[in-house]
């Protein structure tokens, strides 16, 4: 129960990779707030309650914290998790609407989960952490939308370590390289449609790529959230921790 008693505020809760950080938070004892724009949640910890928000509008972050504090007394981890992948895109054929939109929930939504948290981590310290990429510190063809998102991740991630340090809150990423997501999986066979490589064969080009030979899981990225926000990680701060199955 490496969380037993602290309160937690995770963003894009409802599915995927937050879905599953949720519950591994929960079973190490943590109670909380799943926030996301979806309002199914399926599945929620016990001692957790649900809010249908959006990242895009700071008064709904605000009151995402303020209720995580007014309900359980307390705010010691932030899960700034929710997050869009867009399409693949040659450079030019870069759509900067859909550029606008994607910066607007992968990052601003990150700093504004962040900023609206910040006054309750204040009061006892606590951590913060941020969904990054592998694509935080690497790129990948007809990804620029995509890498440069996480890259402003991973410096907001930095910067604000330092900010946020003489309050005792620690502020760091995970850095997941690809994880059989319901979304992955979607996405690998949405473009095997289009002329790519078959779903199949794509799944394991992507395992072959990495020392383990196959890929991260959903729980691997949860459990890596847990220690984080642990006091297991009382002097790491400012950094991405890579959770790919080993891709140098």
């Amino acid at each position: 129960m490496l969380l037993d008693g602290k309160v937690a505020l995770v963003t894009g809760a409802s599915q995927g990779l937050g879905r599953t950080i949720s519950s591994h938070l929960g079973q190490a004892g943590a109670r909380g707030v799943a926030f996301d724009k979806l309002t199914s949640f399926d599945d929620l910890p016990q001692g957790w309650v649900s809010m249908s928000g959006d990242v895009r509008d700071e008064n709904s972050l605000a009151e995402a914290a303020s209720l995580a504090h007014s309900k359980f007394g307390s705010l010691d981890i932030v899960i700034a998790n929710a997050g869009l992948v867009p399409p693949w895109r040659q450079t030019e054929h870069i759509d900067l609407d859909e550029w606008r939109q994607v910066f607007e929930v992968n990052v601003s939504g990150v700093i504004a989960t962040i900023k609206h948290s910040v006054p309750f981590l204040k009061k006892h310290g606590g951590a913060i952490v941020v969904m990054g990429s592998l694509n935080s510190h690497r790129a990948h063809p007809r990804q620029c939308l995509y890498t440069a998102t996480k890259h402003a991740v991973l410096g907001i991630v930095r910067a604000t370590a330092m900010d946020l340090g003489q309050y005792g809150i620690r502020v760091n990423a995970l850095g997941p390289g690809p994880i059989a997501t319901e979304a992955l999986v979607g996405r690998i066979h949405a473009r095997a449609n289009q002329g790519a490589l078959p779903g199949d064969e794509a799944l394991s080009q992507l395992a072959k790529g990495s020392a383990l030979e196959r890929m991260a899981t959903e729980e691997e990225v949860a459990k890596l959230a847990v220690f984080l926000a642990s006091e297991n990680a009382s002097g790491l701060t400012g950094q991405l921790v890579a959770v790919d199955a080993g891709i140098l």
